[in-house]
Order: C-alpha cells, then sequence, then structure tokens
C-alpha cells in the first residue's frame, strides 16, 4: 500500500494506492497518523482512487482516521472510491457517518 500525502490550506489530500487488506492496514493507520501529525489539517479527505482492492480492513482505516481527525476538531471525507470498495464501505454504512464523493 501506498500513500501520497498532498497539503494545501490545512487540507491533506492522502492518495492511496494498491491493496488494502489486514496485512497493510495497521501501516497505513500509522502513516496516516503521522501525516496528520505533521499537516495538522482542518480536513483529511482520503482519496482511494489507487486501490485495486479493499478488504473490510480499509473500514477500520477509515473510522481510525476519522476518529483523529474529530479529536483535532476536524473533518474528513472519502473520495473516488472504485465499485469493490464503495461495495464495502456501503455494506457498513459507512456512508452515513462520512461524507463520500467522486471528485475525479
Amino acid at each position: 500500500m501506498q500513500v501520497k500525502a498532498e497539503s494545501l490550506d490545512r487540507k491533506l489530500t492522502l492518495r492511496l494506492s494498491g491493496e488494502l487488506d489486514h496485512h497493510a492496514a495497521r501501516p497505513l493507520m500509522q502513516r496516516i497518523a503521522q501525516e496528520i501529525e505533521l499537516a495538522l489539517p482542518l480536513e483529511v479527505v482520503l482519496d482511494f482512487s489507487g486501490v485495486t482492492f479493499m478488504d473490510s480492513s480499509g473500514i477500520a482505516v477509515a473510522l481510525h482516521t476519522l476518529q483523529q481527525m474529530k479529536q483535532l476538531g476536524g473533518k474528513m471525507r472519502i473520495a473516488n472510491s472504485p465499485v469493490q470498495v464503495k461495495k464495502v464501505f456501503a455494506a457498513a454504512g459507512i456512508q452515513k457517518m462520512i461524507g463520500m464523493e467522486d471528485v475525479t
């Protein structure tokens, strides 16, 4: 799993690519936490456009990021989820807690 971070005007966009499964989830959560600590954003966007596969571990990553941003008084969104990723999020009802959009 690769992460490309881009911070602009207190908005941190994290572009994810690769497979997000239980092997990748914990290191990804640690990387996201580091990026949030460095940028101290008001908003985080997790861009899933490069994710080729995701299992339920991706739900944990999204919820962990949401919790971090709530602690900072910020917000988060999920962007550009491929069909398979959307299905996993929809099965868990993530869209009721986190804004989801397609921006590409």
